[in-house]
């Protein structure tokens, strides 16, 4: 039974099989998994067994099968349930943790501890995620439960039948929308962003809260358009020209995933969930505002 299916639409030069499997196949966290994967024939490339060393095209279509390989610890760490069904769950990510990956301290790893297992003929034995969040990053991450669920919702994100909002604190005064048209990785990527209200602050000069709204899928890719755009997001330490420019020591990124909106892959419901962004989010705004406030004071007073 299939559990995940995926059509490779940009190949880079020279890409091996399972060079791309690890980066893009989300049930399966580590290498080592993979090549257990293949090595049993639950990995096919176009249909049939996949070779680890196999070069890529696009086009070529990828697809896991069901096993019960892939069994692991179980992270123990309590993450809140937004929704859950049969099928499905959303839940709200902490920052701090990766999706998946070779570490024991990831959220694939914690979900067992979190979610119930279906009672569908077709539940996975594992549930996982359907996409992917930096570790940095926080907020609502989608999780499938069945094997039909994993295929389904893995193809309404690749045709962009799933909308997500972000929250973030921008350096700098954003126009009121926009849109960033640029290329990561040589894919054309897409984002938007509104304005939600700007503030003046001692050290960056200004602080914007915006909604963000990729468009398309890249690795990092709001992060990457924002510094594109002259606005990096608050705590960024990779983007920036200048990494310690963005550093807001021991508060981490300032980015969220706060929205989701799609259509129940089997009921056919319309599904909208939409958070608050983390407290220190406001709590920063509120600090710096008040500190420019009292410098301004201060100034006038000494005029």
């Amino acid at each position: 039974m299939i559990t995940e299916e995926l059509i490779v639409k940009n190949a880079e030069t020279k890409t091996k099989f399972i060079d791309y499997a690890v980066q893009n196949i989300n049930q399966i966290t580590s290498r080592k998994g993979i090549k257990k994967a293949i090595e049993r024939g639950f990995l096919l490339l176009n249909g049939k067994k996949a070779r680890t060393d196999a070069w890529l095209k696009k086009g070529n279509k990828i697809t896991l099968l069901q096993s019960n390989i892939y069994k692991g610890k179980i992270f123990k760490l309590k993450i809140n349930v937004i929704y859950e069904d049969d099928y499905l769950a959303v839940i709200n990510k902490p920052a701090g943790y990766p999706v998946s990956g070779n570490k024991f301290k990831t959220i694939t790893n914690a979900l067992p501890f979190n979610l119930k297992n279906s009672s569908e003929k077709d539940r996975l034995s594992r549930i996982h995620p359907v996409h992917r969040l930096d570790s940095l990053t926080a907020g609502l991450l989608i999780c499938a439960k069945t094997a039909r669920a994993a295929v389904y919702l893995s193809k309404m994100f690749e045709n962009g039948e799933i909308r997500k909002t972000y929250r973030a604190l921008l350096i700098g005064k954003t126009p009121e929308r926009g849109v960033i048209d640029f290329p990561i990785n040589n894919c054309r990527a897409v984002s938007e962003y509104k304005k939600i209200k700007s503030i003046e602050t001692l050290k960056f000069g200004a602080i914007t809260l915006a909604e963000l709204f990729p468009k398309t899928g890249r690795t990092h890719q709001l992060r990457i358009h924002t510094a594109f755009s002259g606005f990096p997001v608050l705590g960024d330490p990779l983007y920036p020209e200048d990494e310690n420019f963005c550093r807001y020591k021991g508060k981490g990124l300032f980015l969220a995933a706060t929205g989701l909106r799609f259509k129940h892959p089997f009921s056919d419901e319309l599904m909208s969930f939409e958070i608050s962004a983390p407290s220190k989010f406001e709590k920063y705004l509120e600090r710096e505002s008040k500190r420019f406030d009292k410098y301004q004071k201060n100034k006038i007073l000494t005029e």
